[in-house]
Parts: C-alpha cells; sequence; structure tokens
C-alpha cells in the first residue's frame, strides 16, 4: 500500500512546506483514504462502548437524593478522566506497532464492564460504570498516534473527530432503539457494545496496515516518536503560557460540549422537544459536517506557522458562534433544533481544531521533538477533570433531576462561563505564541534536526 517516495539528497535541508525542488511531493491519497476509514471505523465503533447509555433517563432511581442517570455519567466520567492522566505516559510510549492491539484489549476490557453492570443491581452497578470508562480514556490517543505527523494529517484528524461527533447522536439512537425493543436499561449498554465488536475487529486489522509516515511528511512536519517524562516536562516547560491558556480553553470547552452531550435527551426536554432516536444523529451530523468542512481545510495551508493562527481564529469564531446562539435562544427567535445544531457547531469548531490543527501546526512551526497524542492527553486530562468537578457540584448543590427548566438553566449558566473564559485565554494564547519564530529553541534542534541540519 505504501507509494513509494524519492530520495532526499544526502545533506539537504528539509523543506517545511513538504516540496521537492519547485514540484510539491506526491501525496499518497490511497492511503490517506484507507487511513481515514480505519481510524473512523475503529473510534466510531468505540462510541458503541461509551455512550448507548445516556440515551436512558434511569427515572424513578436515586442514590442519596441524586438522580440515578447523574451517578451513572459522573463515575463513568471520573473512570475516564483517570485514564487520561495514565493516558499522558501510556500513549506517549507505546510503540507504534502494538496500538491497534491495545486498542481492541481496552474496547474488550470496557465491554466485560458493562456485561457486569447489566448483571449487578442497582445503584451498585454505577462501580462498573467507573471501570469501563477506565480502559476508554486510552483509546483515542492510541488512534490519533496512527495519524499524526503528515502532510495531510487535518484532514486525517478530522475524520477521526468525526466519527466522536457523528457516533455521540449515532449510539444515543442506537441506545434509544434497544430500549424501544424491548432490552432493559441495565442491559441496554452491554447490548449495544456487542453489536458492534465485529466491526472493531475489521477497522482495528485496517488500522495495524496504516503506512507511517514518509520522508516528506518528516520534513514538511517534523518526526514524531515516543517521549520520554523528561522529554514531555521539556516540552512543556519552553510554551508553558501559551500552551497552558489553550488547555483551559479546551476544559472549558470539553465541560459544556460534555454536558450537552451526555444529557442530549434532558437539553431537548427543556427546549420542548420529546427527541426520537433518530433526532440526536440528524442533528450531530450536521454539526459534523459543518466542523469537519471548516477545520479539514487547514491542510491546505502549507505554511504551519499561517496555519496555527488560522486555527486559533476558528476558535475564536466557535465561540462567536456558541454567543450568538445562545442571544438568538435567549430571545426567543431560534428554534430547539437550529439551536442544538450551533450550539453544536459553536463548541466543535474549536475542540476539533485543537484535535486537527493547533497542536500539529505547533509542533511542526517550533521542529520540537514532541507529539500531539502528549499535548492532546494533557489537555484531555484536565477537561474531562473540569466535567467531573462541574458533576459533583451540581450533585453537592442539591442534585435534582436533569430534567426541565432547571437543567436549561444549568446549561446557560455553565455556556456563559465557557464563552467568556475561553475568550480570555484565547487573547492569551495569541499573545504568547506570536513571539515564537520557525524553529524550536537551539538546544530543541539540536535534539531533534537530522545532523545534516545542525552542522
Amino acid at each position: 500500500m505504501i507509494d513509494s517516495e524519492p530520495e532526499v539528497a544526502a545533506g539537504s535541508v528539509p523543506d517545511p512546506a513538504g516540496t521537492v525542488g519547485s514540484r510539491p511531493a506526491r501525496i499518497p491519497w490511497t492511503d490517506s483514504a484507507w487511513a481515514t476509514a480505519a481510524a473512523f471505523g475503529t473510534y466510531f465503533c468505540m462510541y458503541a462502548f461509551r455512550k448507548p447509555f445516556t440515551a436512558a433517563e434511569f427515572e424513578g432511581s436515586e442514590v442519596a437524593g441524586i438522580d440515578f442517570k447523574t451517578v451513572l455519567v459522573t463515575a463513568q466520567v471520573i473512570g475516564y478522566t483517570l485514564s487520561k492522566f495514565v493516558g499522558i505516559r501510556i500513549v506517549s510510549e507505546m510503540p507504534p506497532r502494538l496500538r491497534p492491539l491495545a486498542i481492541v484489549l481496552l474496547i474488550l476490557a470496557a465491554e466485560v464492564a458493562l456485561v457486569l453492570a447489566g448483571a449487578t443491581p442497582r445503584p451498585w452497578n454505577a462501580v462498573w460504570l467507573f471501570c469501563n470508562g477506565l480502559p476508554l480514556g486510552m483509546v483515542f490517543g492510541l488512534v490519533l498516534g496512527c495519524l499524526e505527523g503528515r502532510r495531510v494529517s487535518e484532514v486525517l484528524t478530522a475524520g477521526l473527530c468525526a466519527s466522536f461527533i457523528v457516533a455521540d447522536g449515532a449510539m444515543k439512537s442506537v441506545g434509544a432503539w434497544l430500549l424501544a425493543c424491548g432490552v432493559s436499561e441495565d442491559w441496554m449498554p452491554a447490548a449495544a457494545g456487542a453489536m458492534f465488536l465485529a466491526p472493531l475487529a475489521v477497522c482495528a486489522s485496517m488500522l495495524a496496515r496504516v503506512p507511517a509516515p514518509d520522508e516528506h511528511d518528516r520534513q514538511a512536519r517534523a518526526e514524531r516518536g515516543t517521549l520520554s517524562r523528561v522529554e514531555r516536562r521539556d516540552l512543556w516547560s519552553r510554551h508553558a503560557v501559551g500552551l497552558s491558556a489553550i488547555v483551559v480553553l479546551y476544559l472549558l470547552v470539553t465541560i459544556l460540549r460534555s454536558v450537552r452531550a451526555d444529557f442530549a435527551p434532558e437539553l431537548w426536554h427543556s427546549l420542548g422537544v420529546t427527541a426520537a432516536p433518530g433526532t440526536f444523529t440528524r442533528s450531530e451530523l450536521v454539526v459534523a459536517a459543518g466542523v469537519i468542512a471548516i477545520n479539514g481545510t487547514l491542510a491546505a495551508v502549507r505554511d504551519n506557522r499561517t496555519a496555527f493562527f488560522v486555527a486559533l481564529m476558528v476558535c475564536g469564531a466557535g465561540i462567536a458562534v456558541a454567543v450568538g446562539a445562545l442571544v438568538s435562544q435567549a430571545i426567543g427567535v431560534l428554534a430547539p433544533l437550529p439551536f442544538m445544531i450551533l450550539i453544536g457547531l459553536g463548541l466543535y469548531m474549536p475542540y476539533v481544531a485543537v484535535h486537527t490543527t493547533v497542536f500539529e501546526r505547533l509542533l511542526a512551526m517550533t521542529r520540537e521533538r514532541g507529539t500531539v497524542a502528549f499535548l492532546m492527553y494533557v489537555a484531555d486530562a484536565f477537561g474531562y477533570l473540569g466535567y467531573v468537578g462541574v458533576m459533583l457540584g451540581r450533585n453537592l448543590r442539591g442534585g435534582q433531576p436533569a430534567t426541565g427548566s432547571d437543567f436549561l438553566a444549568f446549561f446557560g449558566v455553565v455556556a456563559w462561563s465557557t464563552m467568556l473564559v475561553s475568550a480570555v485565554m484565547l487573547v492569551i494564547a495569541v499573545r504568547a505564541f506570536v513571539r515564537v519564530e520557525h524553529g524550536a529553541p537551539a538546544e530543541a534542534r539540536a535534539r531533534g534536526a537530522p545532523a545534516e541540519e545542525r552542522r
């Protein structure tokens, strides 16, 4: 499957645009299509083991005055969050050849937890939702590691991000369909996961056959590899202010995106709509199409510095779209479906831009030795930690069932806080990175550049 590429002359300086001479190097699009399909399919299947249970409302069940669905969501997210922190090391150090096998084993462990949740009476089965989240949190980084460091990484990663946008709604539809077929709320998550075991095996085997980045990819985007603890610390310390601002922005967007995703039925209900199984999928398909079209086109920007700052502008545009949706809904000029689509678009524009372009082009711009997977897992870990904090805080505040006007008011408070602070963080990030020139600090270049370039 790997197309042959011309050799680069010894002693030549890598071309950051990914060209040879004056003619752009050929991109093997068949390999790119294969990689996109494999990544999309693998992560889409993973969502079958994570999200279907959120289609149920678990009405009438409470734990210490807290509605049972909130308990389940919180338990799973705590496990998922711990997995992100563990993944900072595991994903950074995982050899590429072991990634597909690790993905399958992690997802199988999550399915076992769902089976045990179905067999365990309430409320004790919430413990198994915690165990379900523990392995699943590392899957994304392992899939992302197969896609980064390429001239078309934005396109590939946009395809990967499309999977979790579409799957979020699709798996709620699967869960709602299984409930309509008579499957109990406790066994529905395990049944949904079992439906996707075979497709997962096929997609993971495809992922194992994705070719490694070629020489032109390494010239354009810098070589990626495993990172030790010291290398991770050094990379972060050199860009601490800008990276911290991006992580805080991502944290806030993750909180609101997760509230919208995990409580979609309640949010639709609070807007006056009884969502049918297909409603979740239809709204997210529109969101996915818009977000992927916007972020995927950044691959056409060959200059890494330009692409990095354009990606930050996309984050700002997303904040503006979300604010517009909130204002329009508050004054009553926006119907429920357009509101859900626009708030989703506004949240996913910065969320996906960080995944596809911001960290990818930062490493390419600075020629730092690092990986997008490492930076994403730092951001993800704190993003989900923030979501856990919001869920626990809401529970301690009273833990009333997440329905009706109470939930819409709760969502509005979180949304406005997110947008205002995110805008401030974006300004800080731009100011921090505008001072960074092409190429890393001398010591980083000496460590990461080829020997010919160091001379």
